[in-house]
């Protein structure tokens, strides 16, 4: 199901406006959703943390270059990632303007 938002970009709460998410699609009754993650150049979410999640999600690098601390890896544009949940990723440092296309499902959470 499109979102009906699918075209506004929101800044992420505590970014101070370095760091922004467009929901693509979400849906409703499983909660799955696909989006787009922002980050402006030279932003780190160091403050945030690493993070993991109870659902697997995967990730493609659509433009930039993000630095993964957990993995001690850059993600170029045009990589794809496939996190199982419980996976630690981040915090996250970009060079450049980045933009990621995530897909997640909480509808396959372990803990559910």
């Amino acid at each position: 199901m499109a979102s009906e938002a699918a075209d506004e970009w929101h800044e992420i709460d505590g970014s101070k406006g370095n760091l922004f998410e467009r929901t693509i699609a979400i849906d409703e009754k499983t909660g799955d959703y696909t989006r787009l993650t922002k980050f402006n150049a030279g932003y780190s979410t160091e403050k945030f943390g690493p993070k993991s999640h109870d659902y697997p999600e995967e990730i493609f690098v659509v433009q930039g270059r993000l630095y993964d601390e957990a993995f001690d890896l850059w993600l170029e544009a045009g990589t794809y990632a496939s996190r199982p949940p419980g996976e630690v990723h981040g915090p996250f440092k970009s060079e450049s303007e980045v933009i990621i296309l995530e897909m997640s499902f909480p509808s396959q959470s372990i803990i559910g």
